[in-house]
Formats: structure tokens, sequence, C-alpha cells
């Protein structure tokens, strides 16, 4: 009981001197928990003292850790280049800078300035890719996911959609075909099994009730050996001759030819849109290269059916996406791949990295054992599955250390590598040049703690 009459008062506790700097609302929230577990702690037993300086302590740690970001910088050395779990793709910093004087004052998002009237959002965006692509059309929402849901929602309640079997895909965080599908209102029709799929299974799956022959990308993995699916062209040409909507979720549409011969195993947008299809959906922040999006392109008379689902309001963009947007598919469409980190990292050279991985090698040499070797990647985010990419590496030894012990260290320095081969691994192929010094700097760190 005496330790019970010493714990101190909120408001008193809460003008202590040493929380004069901070949010008094925040402090008193704070401290009533804090106190609040305190007195749980001595009723229970579980401690037998307390003092003020302590419990001071842990309010401010306490509020140290509700204040900071918790999305911070970290450093991308796996050679993952659109890696999901670190934010896939990059953001150019002068794009960025652009487009910050549009986010931080009033802007003409829904306003014609010509006329004088309302205007609408993805007016903005549409010239660029029509030009581009060579759409009619185009409209953006939030994500992939969202512009499938929207699409099969709109064209497809009640109805039919033909898949192959063997597209039904599960990519992360648990997003199933089927499921979306069930979600949306569609009715799934599979088609073929899940190494082989014909024409003939199309043409068989077709009837009154069908609305979208749909082709979707296998995502992380493929179908190799005895198996067959059917090309999007035919698919085209049997929606066509059947008058339905051909559809193609691409997952992540590419732009520009792809590089070590993954262009062959990965055609573009620019290379399906040769043969005018209804629809064609794709992420924006894979190989694209952009900001977080779902950009649709095909027939105008689609899109605006598209634009009047009521769903489309929950699923749209704001500026900021629209400006990011517009500022890569101008890049793209001037051929300034330079302006896109993505595709930057992307085409880098062996000798480039070797450059890269020399320069940072001379830096760190005197901290730790390091060694340069070739290696090879992935670029990530469901793409080109199964298909690696050649790269550059530095394999890093601290003091004989594990390298799972090393892969901590500089973790916990927000730096992220990869173990192979039983090394800790820095891959150059996604390390930006103006971060070659803070490594040098955090090795100096872990060195001296």
């Amino acid at each position: 009981m005496i330790l019970l009459k010493s714990i101190p008062k909120i408001d008193k506790f809460v003008s202590n001197k040493a929380f004069e700097d901070y949010s008094k609302t925040l402090i008193t929230s704070i401290s009533k928990d804090v106190i609040q577990k305190l007195r749980k702690d001595i009723l229970n037993e579980n401690i037998d003292s307390f003092n003020e300086e302590e419990l001071i302590k842990e309010v401010k740690n306490e509020y140290k850790n509700i204040t900071s970001s918790s999305l911070k910088k970290v450093i991308n050395a796996t050679g993952v280049i659109i890696h999901t779990n670190l934010g896939r793709s990059l953001i150019d910093k002068d794009a960025f800078d652009r487009v910050k004087a549009i986010a931080t004052s009033y802007n003409n998002l829904e306003y014609d300035l010509k006329d004088g009237k309302r205007g609408e959002r993805y007016a903005h965006i549409s010239k660029v890719v029509k030009k581009l692509l060579g759409c009619e059309d185009v409209l953006i929402v939030n994500n992939n996911a969202s512009a499938v849901f929207l699409i099969l929602n709109t064209f497809a309640k009640n109805m039919e959609v033909v898949v192959s079997r063997g597209e039904l895909v599960e990519i992360g965080g648990s997003f199933r075909i089927p499921d979306v599908m069930n979600s949306s209102g569609a009715i799934l029709k599979e088609i073929g099994t899940t190494n082989k799929t014909h024409e003939e299974d199309y043409l068989n799956a077709i009837n009154e009730n069908t609305s979208i022959l749909m082709k979707v990308h296998k995502s992380n993995y493929t179908i190799e050996g005895f198996s067959k699916e059917v090309e999007f062209k035919k698919i085209i040409e049997i929606a066509n001759e059947n008058e339905l909507i051909d559809y193609y979720d691409m997952g992540s549409g590419h732009i520009v030819d792809l590089p070590y011969g993954l262009q062959d195993k990965e055609p573009s947008v620019l290379d399906y849109m040769k043969y005018n299809p209804s629809l064609l959906s794709f992420s924006g922040d894979k190989l694209l290269g952009s900001v977080q999006a779902g950009i649709i392109v095909g027939k105008k008379k689609y899109i605006d059916e598209l634009k009047k689902n009521q769903l489309l309001r929950m699923l749209r963009v704001d500026k900021l996406t629209l400006a990011l947007l517009e500022d890569s598919m101008k890049s793209l469409l001037l051929n300034q791949k330079e302006n896109i980190p993505t595709m930057k990292m992307l085409f880098k050279s062996q000798n480039e990295l070797k450059q890269k991985a020399q320069e940072l090698k001379q830096m760190i040499d005197k901290y730790c054992d390091c060694t340069i070797l070739e290696t090879k990647t992935v670029i990530g985010g469901g793409t080109t599955p199964n298909k690696k990419i050649p790269s550059i590496a530095i394999s890093i030894n601290l003091n004989n250390y594990k390298p799972n012990k090393i892969e901590k260290l500089f973790r916990n320095k927000n730096i992220i590598g990869r173990i192979e081969d039983e090394k800790f691994l820095l891959d150059l192929r996604t390390i930006q040049d103006d971060e070659l010094n803070t490594i040098k700097l955090k090795i100096e760190e872990i060195i001296n703690e």
C-alpha cells in the first residue's frame, strides 16, 4: 500500500520540467498509460520499487516511439529492382521536385482553364498516354488490382468471364483472381488444364452469358515443359468474331523493350496495342517505373463505361499520382529512360556496375574483408518470372561473423542486402550512386560499436 500511495498524481507528474518542450496533450495520454501499468504491476507484485526518473524516461521513450516516422529510408542492396517490400519503383528526384510545385499550390485538377468550367482529372494524362501507346483512351485507378475489379464489375457482373486454368494466379497478399472475380460479381468460367489451353477451349466455352475473354499474366511463376497457352492476339480475334470483350491483365506492363533477351518472354504494352485490344491493364510502379497506379487502356467506348461505374470514385487517384505518372509517361514518350530510375538500374551494364563496385570497395576496404564478384538477380515485382539478369556484388566479411549476423548488423543500419552461397552480399545494381558514402559511414559505425 505504501508503494501505491507513492505513485505520482498525473497533473503533477506531467508538469515536470523534463516535459516542458513536449506536447502536453500527448505527454498526458502516455503518462496515464505508464502510471496505469505501474499500478497494475504493484498490485500484481511484479515490482517492489520504482522512481520518478525511470517513469519520466519511459514516457519520453514512448513519446519518441510514437512521434518518430515509421516509414524510413533504406538502402536496397538486394539487387531486386522492383522490391515490393521496399517500396517498388523509385520516383525520380527531379520529377518529384516538379510535382511538388503542383502539390503545394492550388491546381486545375478538375478545372478546364480554357473553358472556365469543371474538367475531368483524367484528361491531364490522357493526351500523353494516347500518343505514347496509340490507344483510344485511358483511365487511371489506384492500383492494378482495382483495375481488374472495376473492369469485371462493369462488364461481367452476373456474367461469365473465360480464363485459362493455368492463369488463375495468386500474387502477394493473397490476391487471387478467382476471389476477385467472385467479389466483383463476375462468374468464372475455367477452361483448359493447368499446363495446356487451346483455342478450341475458348471457342467451346462461349455461350449467351459470356461477357469477357480474359488473359492473366503469370506473375512470380512459369509453366515449363509440356505446356501450351493461347496468345492474346488470337484471343482478341476470337472475341471480335463473337462480339465479346477481350481483356489482358498484364500485371506489370512495360513500354521500353527489355534487355538481356527478356523482351521475347515479356512483350510490351506497345506490342499488344498493335492488335487493337478492347482493354489492357497494368501497374504503374513496376516495370513502367513510376508511382503506384492501375493503368487501363483500350477502346474509348469501354473506358467511357468504366467511368460511369460508381465504384470509380472509391478507386480514383489523386493529384500527386496523376502528376507523377504524367511526368514518367512524358519521359517514356521522349525516350528519356535515364529519367526513370527503374529503367536506369535495369539497363546498367556489367562494366558500369563493376566500376561502382570498385569505387565502393576502395571506400570500405580498410574496415572489412570484401570481394567483388559476378552474380545474378531478378527484376522483382512478379515480372519476368524465373528469369535472372546479370549483376555485380560485393561480399562482406566482418570479424569472421556468420552471414546471418552480418546481415542483421547492416539491416540495423537500414542497409538491406542478401545472403547467397553462405556470403552476405551488397548488390550494386540497386545501390544508388549517392548511397556509396552512406554505406561507408554505416560500416564505420558497425565497426566502432
